[in-house]
């Protein structure tokens, strides 16, 4: 794990508001000259603690304003299963996020579709055929009061 000084927090809570900021307005935001926090950021990139930089797309903008969170439980506690579970979730572009967890469910899915008719098809035709799914339990987000996600 890396140390990291009060500056280095500062630079990175700065580009995880805005990433798309110039080097120049970061400087002054952190209150260092151009040249140093230019170098302090391509450390922070060299050792991997900026992984890279993305686009933060609306789901709603894009027709996917109904989101949900599902908790998959699986038959089998194995590799096999899961490496098959984690390939059809690959493939299924309405799953936006699949994480193993601990627990009495092995997956937790969050899922971005249009409606519920169509959050009703992925439901049923994705994970409920899939023959290793034992359980699914899910959370529907009717609003998000803080998302860090970026």
């Amino acid at each position: 794990m890396t140390d990291l000084d009060q500056l280095d927090q500062r630079i990175l809570r700065e580009l995880c508001q805005e990433g798309r900021i110039t080097n120049t307005a970061l400087a002054e935001r952190v209150g260092l000259s151009a040249s140093a926090c230019l170098r302090r950021v391509q450390e922070l990139e060299r050792i991997g603690i900026i992984a890279g930089y993305r686009a933060i797309l609306d789901p709603r903008a894009l027709g996917n304003g109904f989101i949900a969170y599902i908790a998959v439980g699986l038959s089998a506690h194995n590799k096999a299963t899961q490496k098959a579970f984690e390939s059809a979730m690959a493939l299924s572009p309405e799953v936006r996020e699949c994480h193993n967890i601990t627990g009495i469910y092995e997956y937790l899915l969050r899922v971005e579709v249009g409606d519920i008719q169509t959050y009703k098809r992925f439901h049923t035709d994705t994970l409920g055929a899939l023959p290793s799914v034992t359980t699914l339990s899910s959370f529907v987000v009717l609003e998000s009061s803080k998302d860090a996600r970026g």
